[in-house]
């Protein structure tokens, strides 16, 4: 099995959220759909290749990921410690629960428009206060930024959407499924709100118990 690649109002009821599972996944995907994701990031992409250089990997460990390797996917976990803190609860894993169910769905338009930014000061300052993705589209068409940041990737992300191009998977986290924050992907997410959130949004989604303390 390989990493798939993908190409309002605030608040919605949560009796029209509907999460269609694909199937089970795991945490060795996840890992592998994360670091893939990340790869072609402006702000993490090159962070990532040095640690890969360092490591001696080839990108085809994230770009062609074989999760029946366990070598590989051991070569994978170790690459996300050492660049997000994945497995040492520090930096963005931080309060991670090291016990969580991965489960592959497809998103439809109400259960996207309900996804949430991760609660750090960039997404809440984007989104005006809210974590919704479509606050921070509405500011971004009022040509408004966050701490000077400017705003071009995300209207470069959208028209891409609009030209046809696929996205690889979101990575969304929560208690349960009704109730999501994105982990990986914000920039992807935010694209989909500008264009309108389309059905159908390929995702990975994790579920625990104890998500509520990383996932505010």
């Amino acid at each position: 099995m390989t990493c798939k690649q993908a190409a309002a109002p605030n608040e919605v009821d949560p009796m029209l959220r509907v999460v269609r599972v694909l199937g089970r996944s795991s945490e060795d995907e996840m890992v592998a759909c994360f670091l893939n994701g990340e790869l072609s990031s402006r702000r993490f992409g090159q962070n990532l290749r040095s640690h890969l250089a360092a490591a001696g990997q080839a990108e085809q460990l994230l770009t062609r990921p074989d999760l029946f390797d366990a070598g590989a996917n051991f070569a994978r976990r170790a690459l996300l410690a050492a660049v997000r803190g994945y497995g040492e609860n520090r930096d963005l894993f931080e309060n991670f629960p090291a016990h969580v169910t991965w489960t592959r769905a497809l998103l439809s338009t109400d259960e996207a428009v309900g996804v949430r930014y991760l609660d750090y000061s960039y997404w809440v300052e984007l989104s005006g206060g809210s974590r919704r993705p479509t606050d921070a589209a509405a500011r971004i068409r009022a040509g408004l930024r966050a701490f000077d940041v400017p705003n071009e990737p995300f209207v470069d992300a959208a028209q891409a959407l609009i030209d046809g191009e696929r996205f690889p998977p979101l990575i969304l986290v929560g208690e349960t499924q009704d109730n999501l924050v994105c982990l990986e992907g914000h920039l992807r997410l935010t694209a989909y709100a500008l264009v309108g959130f389309p059905s159908d949004i390929e995702c990975l989604i994790g579920t625990a118990p104890t998500m509520g303390r990383w996932a505010r």
